[in-house]
């Protein structure tokens, strides 16, 4: 799935389930505090979403979408606790983008792997609503947080 097919994916999932949300247009931008700035959001509101690996004995491993307030630090050791595993370390850039099935930097907090385990930090929830780049550089979405809550059903979890 390219990125296109991913945004397509996601507007269209939006869509159908009657999701409030604005499609903000802005320069290429990847990093969450340089994007926050270009949308006027405040870096408590945006999504930064990564891509865990979690060693869950000598040869399992799970992955766990990982989605913090963009002024908070993520807490592997959190993610690996609440996994039950082992080890914890940040996905390889080439795992990520497959999982994530858009580039670093454009990652949707919202999986369509199963492989891929969504968990947010609830104080990103706090928020009315959560900003994100939407699989694409130049281009992101605001939406509203209960909808973002009732479609992706994340798993949630202090993780931060």
């Amino acid at each position: 799935m390219t990125e296109h097919e991913t945004y397509t994916k996601l507007i269209g999932l939006l869509d159908e389930r009657g999701a409030a949300y604005r499609i903000i247009e802005h320069e290429p931008e990847g990093a969450t505090e340089a994007v926050s700035t270009l949308r006027g959001n405040t870096l408590a509101q945006a999504a930064k979403c990564i891509v865990v690996m979690v060693k869950t004995g000598r040869k399992t491993k799970r992955y766990a979408l990982a989605v913090v307030p963009g002024d908070r630090r993520l807490d592997l050791s959190a993610v690996k606790a609440l996994l039950g595993g082992t080890y914890a370390g940040f996905a390889t850039p080439e795992v990520a983008e497959r999982l994530a099935r858009s580039v670093s930097g454009t990652i949707l907090p919202f999986s369509f792997d199963p492989e891929l385990e969504v968990v947010v930090d609830p104080a990103l929830l706090e928020h009315e609503e959560i900003f994100f780049n939407a699989a694409r550089l130049d281009r992101s979405l605001a939406l509203r947080t209960a909808d973002y809550t009732a479609i992706a059903e994340p798993r949630t979890a202090a993780i931060s």
